[in-house]
């Protein structure tokens, strides 16, 4: 973390609770700006899997790439539900949202320029194959501090609530 970084996150943990609508703006700029997220899924049998991924979002969703054949990949792929998580324990962003999987061939026109533009990694010319997971938010949770908890609801059945 550079050191502004951890200053911004040391400032907001001490100016007080932010509005929802802040929140709301600051998880956007996230989803646009950060490179990676983690991702939670679990397997039918319940065995837990949490990942760091590169992620695009398309400003409505949420787009990942993984081999199918992984944890993850098969996860999202059975379950068609995930929870990510960006940023750190004092600024945090929480989506749940419902999974549709792609194949490389699938992808819907500029997804997967899009991908490939956000850090230089392209999923489709890898050796291996890799799918692509869109990611719809359907809940979206975002706090910084305790004082931010009682409404870090800002996003319920896909619908933002500020």
């Amino acid at each position: 973390m550079t050191q502004n970084a951890v200053q911004d996150t040391e400032e907001k943990s001490t100016e007080g609770p932010r509005t929802r609508e802040q929140r709301k703006d600051d998880a956007l700029r996230r989803l646009a700006g950060d490179l990676d997220v983690w991702v939670a899924t679990a397997s039918a049998e319940g065995v837990p899997t949490l990942v760091p991924l590169t992620f695009w979002w398309d400003g409505e969703a949420v787009w990942l790439s993984t081999r199918p054949d992984n944890p993850t990949g098969a996860n999202l792929q059975e379950s068609g539900t995930v929870r990510l998580c960006f940023g750190t324990t004092r600024d945090v962003v929480q989506v749940e949202g419902s999974v549709r999987t792609y194949t490389a061939q699938e992808l819907p026109p500029g997804v997967g320029d899009g991908f490939a533009a956000k850090d230089g990694w392209d999923p489709r010319l890898d050796p291996e194959r890799y799918d692509f997971y869109q990611v719809t938010p359907q809940v979206l949770r975002a706090w910084g501090t305790v004082a931010e908890l009682k409404s870090r609801l800002l996003m319920r059945d896909g619908a933002w609530l500020v």
